[in-house]
């Protein structure tokens, strides 16, 4: 069976690898029909992803279809469509025991600490399968990605009538974004890049957005938008430690922020001027919890979340690697890339 490996950074390869085995208790064989492509993919490719080991095989981002189950396997049947949950957890450890699942004290993420999708089929734990029969397979692939920005969203936990400021117009950005809209407060979202903040408006239909510009105006524009009192709630999805350190002065007094973006290098902030006088709380946001997907799910089948504008780009599994070098540049438009198994 072929399968696709970063063996290095920048270094991709077609291997072969072996068929699996039949499922056994609590787990289900599926054929893997989409991979979606995120930050955490291009990291990966471009060594700058934390928690990603190598060699590996990425694809966490998946809709599959259930081709066999073994036993005790209940949630759901042979043919189902599914969104995959690929947060790995070990059920026994502290935060699991508690219902935090999303930050496993042993979390392996599909493709990432261990190997993924990107191949035909693959075993994988039944619970971490959700039906999606209603939804198309590059939908049931946009799930994970929406899950990450509604639990960043909920550990804030904006109201109507708030303001909430997302830093970061990238996929999590925007998957944070879905959710301040359903939560009835008011998103601005701020990128440095136009044609990015261009997309928030034409086919997001969010009309406040900011151009940073890295001085004073940032903060001014945010005050002049919020009658001087800055935002409610501030979603940092860069992952870069200048905007993380900086989006505390975005934020109002007893405001909220949330990291949803990842840095290797420590952040440093000043306390008493900002993270004190103002009562900040300050929340990282990691994964996201099962009940998430099942939402999401039920989201995109309502038509509350309009997944078109979501993918902006197409390959294949043959033509991946000429093109992959290409989703991680900014000017090409990239917002979402699918990839289509055969």
């Amino acid at each position: 069976m072929k399968a696709l490996q970063l063996e290095n950074p920048k270094s991709w390869r077609m291997i072969d690898i072996p068929e699996p085995e039949s499922p056994g208790k609590g787990e289900a064989l599926v054929r893997v029909h989409r991979v979606g492509i995120c930050g955490t993919d291009v990291g990966g490719y471009l060594g700058k992803m934390p928690f990603f080991s190598y060699p590996r095989i990425p694809g966490h981002e998946l809709g599959v279809e259930v081709l066999e189950v073994g036993s005790n396997v209940t949630n759901i049947k042979v043919g189902d469509h599914c969104a995959v949950e690929p947060y790995l957890n070990c059920q026994k450890c502290y935060s699991c025991q508690r219902g935090f699942t999303n930050c496993c004290e042993h979390h392996k993420t599909l493709g990432v600490m261990c190997d993924g999708g990107l191949t035909n089929r693959i075993l994988l734990p039944a619970r971490k399968l959700h039906p999606a029969n209603k939804l198309k397979s590059e939908q049931a692939a946009l799930v994970e990605t929406l899950a990450i920005g509604c639990h960043a969203v909920d550990r804030a936990n904006p109201k109507a009538g708030e303001t909430v400021l997302i830093i970061g117009a990238g996929p999590i950005g925007l998957s944070a974004l879905e959710f301040v809209k359903i939560s009835g407060a008011r998103p601005i979202v701020a990128d440095l890049s136009e044609s990015r903040l261009e997309f928030v408006r034409d086919k997001m239909g969010v009309p406040d957005t900011i151009l940073i510009k890295n001085n004073e105006s940032d903060i001014t524009t945010l005050e002049e938008m919020t009658n001087g009192q800055l935002a409610d709630v501030v979603i940092d999805a860069t992952g870069h430690n200048g905007s993380m350190v900086r989006s505390l002065e975005f934020a109002a007094f007893a405001g909220r922020v949330v990291y949803v973006g990842i840095t290797q290098q420590n952040l440093e902030f000043p306390h008493a001027p900002v993270m004190h006088r103002r009562e900040l709380t300050l929340m990282a946001s990691r994964n996201a919890l099962s009940s998430d997907f099942a939402r999401i799910i039920s989201l995109i089948e309502d038509g509350t979340i309009n997944t078109t504008p979501w993918i902006t780009h197409r390959t294949t599994f043959e033509k991946l690697i000429e093109e992959f070098e290409t989703f991680t540049r900014p000017e090409s438009g990239v917002i979402k890339a699918v990839i289509e198994l055969p």
